[in-house]
């Protein structure tokens, strides 16, 4: 072999080589192989008149299933659910998004909703992050908590979406963008043991309706859609509206900037009715939505809030936007930190 082709062959090696580790030490092979799946099973959970009672209740005040899954519009109180169209999907662009997200038909409608879909079809998409058809789902989806969904709550949320009225809604496929099409592979995480919840205590009680509320995907602040570190909790999230830019607030127990001062009371108040005393809540919040809850519930979370790791970051949306060194985003009061 010519020495040249032989020097050529050793040089491709080494950038083969030089390529598969840099690959493994950023995003990884999953890019390329696909998501992490498992095997669909053919378990079919039994609908009870409870586990409906309580899937209606998880997703239509807690999870959010039906918020997120269901048309809007304008109401007194904020965005408000199409009741006629719930269940039928809606399309979210929204600024900052990379793409076009679609919450799809969860009804049981057999040409665009999931008649089609197995138990464990629903299953595996709603805790795992996998579509029917094996692709995977965009974390808008917040798969990522609902992982520690318990399997009964899991059962009963299928039951329920079984029992809504089957609505004809043909919706578009999600489109993300490229490069990040390929890198939310990256995302998905099998659910291969069998997942049980302590709700014997408050604070254990509340850290899972939390999660399951999706509470600190708001309420954290983020910088290329991963969380700024330390910020837990602490507020800062910003949200492009027609009526300006709002921050989500801080809801650890800091006394000067955060919850810390709150009563029970209190918490509950602003959850059933959207206003802190006279100060009346961004409809951004959909305090609507958690209203619905049953006071054991509202109290678990406040209780479980209350062990956070206070974290101080003014975030006040009465004033104007200001650059925030705590949380890198602009936001009221931001300069206050």
């Amino acid at each position: 072999m010519p020495r040249f082709m032989k020097g050529l062959g050793v040089t491709l090696l080494v950038l083969l080589l030089l390529a598969a580790i840099a690959i493994s030490a950023t995003v990884g092979w999953r890019p390329i192989l696909g998501p992490r799946m498992r095997a669909l099973t053919d378990r079919k959970f039994e609908v009870t008149p409870e586990r409906q009672k309580r899937g209606a209740y998880l997703a239509e005040h807690v999870s959010g299933c039906t918020y997120c899954h269901s048309p809007s519009q304008d109401g007194p109180s904020g965005q408000e659910i199409v009741a006629a169209k719930k269940g039928s999907g809606q399309i979210f662009a929204i600024p900052g998004l990379p793409g076009t997200v679609v919450a799809p038909n969860i009804t049981p409608d057999a040409e665009t909703g999931m008649a089609n879909w197995t138990d464990d079809q629903l299953a595996r998409a709603i805790r795992e992050g996998i579509s029917h058809d094996g692709h995977a789902l965009f974390p808008f989806m917040p798969y990522s908590h609902f992982r520690q969904m318990s399997d009964e709550d899991l059962a009963s949320i299928v039951a329920y979406l079984r029992s809504l009225p089957p609505v004809r809604n043909k919706l578009p496929a999600t489109k993300i963008d490229f490069p990040v099409k390929y890198l939310i592979r990256n995302a998905p995480e099998p659910v291969t043991e069998a997942v049980q919840v302590d709700m014997s205590n408050p604070v254990s009680r509340g850290k899972y309706l939390v999660a399951m509320a999706v509470c600190s995907e708001c309420h954290t602040a983020s910088k290329r859609g991963q969380p700024v570190a330390g910020m837990h909790f602490a507020g800062g999230q910003t949200f492009d509206l027609s009526s300006g830019k709002v921050a989500s607030a801080n809801i650890t127990p800091d006394a000067a900037t955060g919850i810390g001062n709150y009563t029970e009371e209190m918490f509950i108040k602003a959850m059933r009715t959207g206003y802190v005393g006279t100060r009346q809540l961004n409809t951004l919040m959909p305090w609507q939505f958690y209203s619905g809850q049953t006071d054991e519930d509202i109290k678990a979370m406040y209780a479980y809030l209350r062990t956070l790791p206070p974290v101080s970051h003014h975030v006040d949306n009465s004033k104007p936007a200001t650059a925030c060194r705590k949380c890198g985003a602009a936001h009221g009061a931001g300069d206050s930190n």
